[in-house]
């Protein structure tokens, strides 16, 4: 069916942006009082740390202009996304885009005034000002980075330096975007298709094993042919890293990296350490696979097809969101009252239309719902889309609840945990509702995949940054055999003896994009592990674990990360959340097992 145009979709099925903005004349006036709130901040420059009633000034300025700036970019840029043909919409984004940068030239001297005065003095204005205890926990993060500061002439130098980095990143976004050429392959049906990025996934995944194989050579083959071009950008990288981790006085880029949350090194060290502890599960789910797929020999181009075919579904949304309910009973009746809500205050853009935005999301700001954008099309994966959606939105709307305006956006640590949690819920409901053998087989093979890519690869990544770094800061020259043989080394050690690590698999770190954020992808590995640990808990009906969960969802980012996380029984500096994962990881594994 073709695909309706914006004006043809159903009221009920659309979003309701009229919550904040009723008409773009009202978004308008916003904009005019929005230069206005940002003048009061800015006429503030050289007194906000002149006394606590001038602190407590600026906070209520700045957190007024925040608010209001939030929710004018949320408008442009989700209105925008429910037409992206709209030339009216693409100009208010592009508006709002330029605003926001011009805002943060107009008031960049506000991190160094904050820190021109010690902490003692913040600690005195406190004490004095009983309305400023509201903002402590925001003044105690930003002066953290005090001894991390350097003075006004250095800090200077620093930030004509960084305008004068990232150049490997940006190579490489070029070179993997636009000036990629993979080539064409033969389709399962014999006819030449070109090899994309985008398409990979779907090649990787075909029953014809010919077809899976041909894309894996073209792929590798291809990065390895730009080998030594590649590894100078990363390399590029890795010498930034260590530049801005010495002069802003840290002990090493990994340690830069994890200051932000407040991490220790050592929650880095544990991951690592207990994900090789438990390998041996994973090389049994490796040889279960080999097992399943009836080869002689597995290649690294086996390792994404599916053992059993996908059914082909057609879940009305309204079955969909009842399947989500029901899967999400675990989480008690506050939950469901609260999540039904999204539904019938219409936080959700429910199906695809002409120039919608692809993909889903959940975005909202703290005076907004926490709104849901969908592409809903009736398979069993656009309904476990809408749960983990709709997790991130709960999560939101928790923590707007109960937490301060300053206070309540979570960190990137914490943001998967809530949204993979009803995952993991979801997937435990179809599992135990399943009708055929196939489709129990289905969905624990979903879970025991997302397991292996989140917890063991992306391990598997977080020890490959830290390898080479360890490896850059030890003097070791970091070649582009260096780091291949590195890489390929790593992936024998994680997909064992059953798997036959490829030579063109010591190309794959080649294309990820992720290591140019340095020492980021080990929290996906951790939000996971955390995720199941919560799920686990609650599902084995553990004593007060729903209601520690609530009070995590409740809790946005007023506090660090570690800390916020104890409140729903995970301790991240300990290796047991990894273990409790592994060990879902195992159970679900043998269930296969019986079953296969």
């Amino acid at each position: 069916m073709a695909l309706p145009k914006r004006d043809e979709v159903k009221e009920q099925d659309k979003w309701d942006l009229s919550k904040m903005y009723s008409s773009s004349q009202e978004w308008e006036k916003d904009i005019d009082r929005l230069d206005q709130l940002v003048s009061k901040v800015e006429n503030q420059k050289g007194r906000i740390m002149k006394s606590s009633s001038s602190l407590y000034e600026f906070y209520q300025s700045y957190d007024a202009m925040t608010r209001l700036s939030e929710v004018i970019y949320l408008y442009a840029k989700m209105t925008c996304d429910t037409d992206t043909t709209n030339t009216e919409y693409q100009k208010m984004k592009s508006r709002v885009e330029k605003m926001m940068e011009d805002i943060s030239t107009r008031l960049s001297f506000i991190s160094s005034e904050m820190l021109s005065v010690p902490y003692s003095k913040v600690l005195e204005y406190i004490e004095e000002n009983p309305k400023l205890k509201e903002y402590a926990f925001d003044l105690e993060q930003t002066f953290r980075y005090q001894e991390h500061t350097l003075s006004e002439k250095e800090e200077e130098i620093i930030a004509k330096a960084t305008n004068a980095f990232g150049t490997g990143d940006e190579v490489f976004y070029h070179f993997d975007n636009a000036d990629i050429n993979l080539g064409t392959i033969i389709d399962e049906d014999g006819k030449e298709e070109e090899l994309t990025n985008s398409n990979y996934t779907k090649f990787m995944n075909s029953k014809d094993r010919r077809v899976r194989e041909d894309a894996f050579h073209h792929m590798y083959h291809y990065f390895g042919s730009f080998k030594n071009t590649i590894s100078s950008a990363y390399k590029g990288q890795i010498k930034e890293d260590f530049f801005l981790s010495e002069v802003r006085k840290y002990g090493s880029p990994l340690e830069m990296s994890l200051y932000h949350d407040n991490i220790p090194v050592e929650v880095y060290h544990h991951l690592i350490d207990a994900v090789h502890e438990r390998m041996d599960v994973m090389y049994d789910y490796m040889k279960l696979r080999k097992k399943a797929l009836g080869l002689k020999e597995m290649h690294m181009w086996d390792v994404y097809v599916d053992i059993v075919d996908t059914p082909t579904s057609d879940i009305p949304f309204e079955e969909g969101k009842k399947m989500v309910m029901d899967a999400l009973k675990p989480l008690g009746d506050t939950y469901l009252k609260d999540l039904e809500k999204a539904f019938q205050e219409r936080w959700i853009d429910k199906f695809p239309n002409v120039g919608k935005k692809s993909g889903a999301y959940s975005w909202g700001s703290y005076d907004t719902y926490p709104y849901l954008l969908l592409n809903y099309n009736g398979t069993v994966d656009s309904v476990s889309t809408m749960a983990h959606e709709l997790g991130h939105s709960m999560h939101s709307y928790y923590s707007n609840k109960y937490q301060n305006s300053i206070n309540a956006s979570y960190p990137i640590f914490l943001a998967e945990i809530a949204s993979t949690v009803n995952e993991v819920l979801v997937n435990d409901y179809l599992y135990h509702h399943a009708k055929t053998k196939e489709e129990k087989i289905l969905y624990l093979t979903e879970f025991l995949e997302k397991v292996r890519t989140t917890i063991y690869r992306q391990t598997m990544f977080a020890e490959f940054e830290m390898m080479i770094h360890d490896k850059y800061q030890a003097n070791v020259p970091i070649t582009e055999e260096e780091l291949s043989n590195t890489y390929y080394e790593l992936n024998q050690k994680y997909y064992g003896k059953d798997m036959i690590s490829d030579d063109e698999i010591r190309y794959e770190w080649l294309r990820i994009p992720h290591f140019y954020t340095p020492f980021y992808v080990y929290k996906y590995a951790t939000g996971l592990s955390s995720a199941i640990a919560i799920a686990s808990d609650i599902l084995t009906g553990k004593e007060g674990a729903k209601e520690a969960y609530l009070t995590f969802l409740s809790s946005g980012g007023s506090d660090y990360p570690l800390s916020i996380l104890k409140k729903a029984g995970v301790d991240m500096t300990t290796k047991e959340p990894i273990y409790k994962a592994i060990d879902m990881f195992q159970e679900k594994l043998e269930e296969l097992k019986k079953l296969i």
